[in-house]
């Protein structure tokens, strides 16, 4: 017994001694001299890390090695219309409001501002020692998923259903989150959820997506790609879901081979959170998380949101995974954090100097007011009853989402102290002689509980009803937030709440005046059935803080709307595939062949656009010419409008799968009335290539329509009031 004793004894002081020689050892600090490269710096730093220290770093939840200065760093943090789960910040409208503005110089403006607000939050959190979730400058955004199908809850994080417009957008908004600095990043953006990932939310932890190479070359990667090759976009985040047949965290087709190899990418991977556990427990791909957390570092994801990620040492004792592969995952998270300046003094750092008043400016408060209306869609002007005079002697404000600020909000949204609603903009906006009346009307999901409402009777005696309809993120988003949703945040169906649909029916019975919709919403409504009672409709999305004063500002002329559909709205479900059908035929403008009820890239202004004189640089093209597009535009109306101008591009022939017509460029322009001016479009020869059944990207001769317009060429489009597109024909050699 004494002699176990003592050799306990003798144990305990050789750790002692050993664990204070490893502290009290020389510390190579060198890798806080600026002056080398990053990659030397990291070398120099994770090479003096133990293996424990180093697996310690792979989670997104990194502790502090003390000994080394390495502060603790969580990596989990959001941004999508503004920074979120993380106090005071301008919010921005929601992801698909964004896409609806086909203004990518705007998108990166917005992101900048973003990216501002999060550096001066991220100084005054370190100054506090506040360095938890969500605190940091590693953001997981954008969502540049494809909104394939409009039952999507999460659809509205993203900028819609076109791979052009998304990557267009993304391009920019990554752009403006990461900065121009040479050396520094000003925030890292994360483009998610690589790959093929789209609803139905209720199985994302467990589906395996089996697209043809087609669909995924010419639809589910291209917004990928864009953000690695022309943004250099710091992260990426592996999905949930398997593709082809392997969890996308745990696979080497998806982030060595194409991610590394092909596209050249030098940024971290993520995981989804949780989805390296889900490897074992949710997909049943391996067996224990040991085996997990080895199929996943092996293939290429460095960090691990959540904690399977802590087995790697274990999953090295039983030859599953080698140090020097740790070294590499663990390496590449710290060239991140370098590229943030977190290694270095703040002189260093450019970005280091933006200031606390940068958060929730009045510049960035005025920025979302301008996002918002360049944001909404007007849909239908019967008359052109819009818009209203401000003296307008008896209005009246009512629907579910009148008086509501969490409307404005939608998905993975930050907090303001500046929220205004629809009837405090309208209230704002209108002479103070108006008698502007309020009743909501209707709750917002569930039949109302007294059978007694006056409030459809108001209608009977105002000018004007100005009815505020739609759904929350409450009711479609992620599967653990939509708390109203029966399809764990998706949708069964594209239709109004029942409770709803039958409020605007009393209210058409009822009203006097004309009768004005007002669609809030991050995915496409079905108007079915109402549609014909209403006088004038906007879809407004999400519409961020400043969304009241920029309906207001709408709806009583001091600006035209300009936004435009970045989706396809159908007239109902009976028109889409299988929700769980990743093949995208019949989805989306680009292979359906139903005529929708409002189509891609529509949207009115308050005048009248005409397109004439198009013109093209050549008529036959070799595979080394670019096609260069000239048009005239014109407002012969009497507003001054912003407009979108569309080019897209048709085979005339179609026996490939081919998309039936493909978006190629767009300008989103500025027009006093009566002007005109000219626009010019130049297509690279790479871009008018296809993608063919093997998805690779191929010169296919023949004959193709070059279509200009300012909505996707349908006659549904002109029909609803879109400019009279013009047509010419090339002839691919």
């Amino acid at each position: 017994m004494i002699r176990l004793k003592y050799n306990f004894l003798a144990v305990l002081i050789i750790c002692v001694v050993s664990q204070f020689k490893l502290n009290a050892q020389d510390i190579d600090f060198s890798f806080q001299d600026t002056s080398l490269s990053i990659e030397k710096r990291v070398d120099i730093l994770v090479s003096q890390m133990t293996l424990e220290e180093k697996v310690g770093q792979l989670v997104n939840s990194a502790p502090s090695i003390p000994r080394l200065n390495v502060p603790d760093y969580d990596w989990w943090n959001e941004a999508l219309h503004g920074i979120a789960r993380n106090g005071k910040a301008t919010i921005f409208p929601q992801g698909i409001g964004l896409g609806a503005t086909f203004d990518p110089v705007l998108a990166k403006k917005v992101a900048s501002a973003i990216s501002d607000e999060a550096r001066a939050k991220y100084k005054v959190s370190q100054s506090m020692g506040n360095h938890s979730r969500y605190s940091g400058l590693t953001f997981w955004t954008p969502n540049v998923n494809i909104f394939r199908d409009p039952r999507w809850g999460r659809g509205q994080e993203t900028y819609g259903e076109d791979p052009f417009l998304m990557s267009k957008i993304g391009v920019a908004f990554v752009s403006g989150l990461q900065g121009d600095d040479d050396k520094y990043l000003k925030t890292a953006a994360c483009a998610k959820h690589f790959a093929v990932h789209s609803g139905p939310e209720n199985v994302r932890h467990t589906f395996n997506a089996e697209p043809t190479k087609q669909d995924l070359y010419e639809t589910y990667f291209p917004a990928f790609e864009a953000l690695v090759k022309d943004a250099k976009v710091e992260g990426v985040m592996a999905a949930y879901n398997a593709v082809y047949g392997k969890p996308a965290a745990a696979s080497p087709y998806l982030l060595k081979e194409i991610l590394r190899d092909t596209w050249g990418f030098d940024g971290y991977i993520t995981s989804d959170c949780g989805a390296v556990g889900g490897i074992a427990y949710k997909m049943k791909y391996v067996k224990t998380g040991v085996e997990a957390a080895a199929v996943a570092i092996n293939a290429g994801t460095n960090l691990n949101c959540g904690s399977t990620f802590k087995h790697v040492q274990e999953a090295m004792n039983k030859g599953l995974v080698t140090e020097e592969l740790i070294n590499k995952r663990t390496k590449q998270l710290f060239k991140t954090r370098f590229r943030l300046g977190m290694f270095d003094k703040d002189d260093k750092n450019p970005y280091s100097k933006i200031g606390k008043e940068e958060i929730h400016s009045e510049e960035h408060v005025q920025l979302a007011l301008e996002t918002a209306e360049k944001s909404i869609v007007l849909l239908k002007n019967k008359n052109n009853i819009l818009p209203l005079p401000k003296d307008i002697k008896v209005p009246y404000v009512t629907g579910p989402f009148a008086n509501s600020g969490d409307m404005l909000m939608g998905s993975y949204y930050g907090v303001s102290s500046n929220l205004v609603t629809i009837l405090e903009g309208i209230t704002d906006i209108v002479s103070l002689g108006t008698s502007l009346n309020y009743r909501s009307g209707a709750l917002p999901f569930h039949k109302n509980i007294n059978p007694k409402n006056y409030a459809p009777v108001v209608a009977s005696m105002s000018d004007v009803t100005i009815c505020v309809v739609g759904l929350t993120a409450d009711r479609e988003g992620e599967e653990v937030d939509a708390i109203a949703s029966q399809d764990i945040g998706d949708k069964a169906d594209l239709k109004l709440p029942e409770n709803q649909v039958n409020y605007v029916k009393e209210i058409a019975k009822q009203k006097k005046g004309p009768l004005v919709l007002v669609v809030a919403s991050g995915s496409p409504i079905s108007l079915e059935g109402i549609e014909e009672d209403c006088d004038a409709i906007l879809q407004i999305w999400y519409p961020g803080e400043q969304g009241g004063n920029a309906v207001a500002r709408i709806l009583f002329g001091d600006v035209s709307p300009s936004g435009h559909l970045p989706i396809t709205f159908p007239k109902s479900i009976a028109q889409l595939p299988a929700y769980d059908d990743y093949s995208m035929q019949g989805r989306t403008y680009k292979y359906m062949t139903e005529e929708p009820m409002f189509p891609f890239g529509f949207g009115l202004t308050y005048s009248k656009t005409e397109i004439k004189n198009l013109t093209l640089n050549k008529e036959k093209l070799k595979s080394k010419d670019e096609l260069n597009v000239s048009v005239e535009v014109s407002n012969i109306g009497d507003f001054d409008i912003d407009e979108v101008v569309q080019l897209y591009i048709s085979p005339v022939k179609n026996d490939e799968n081919l998309p039936n017509t493909s978006l190629k460029g767009f300008q989103r322009i500025s027009l006093k009335k009566g002007e005109t001016k000219t626009i010019n479009f130049t297509i690279k020869a790479k871009d008018l290539k296809v993608i063919n059944v093997e998805g690779e990207k191929v010169w296919r001769k023949g004959a193709y329509k070059v279509i200009v317009g300012n909505s996707s060429p349908s006659k549904l489009s002109e029909k609803l009031g879109a400019a009279t597109p013009q047509f010419s024909e090339i002839i691919l050699r």
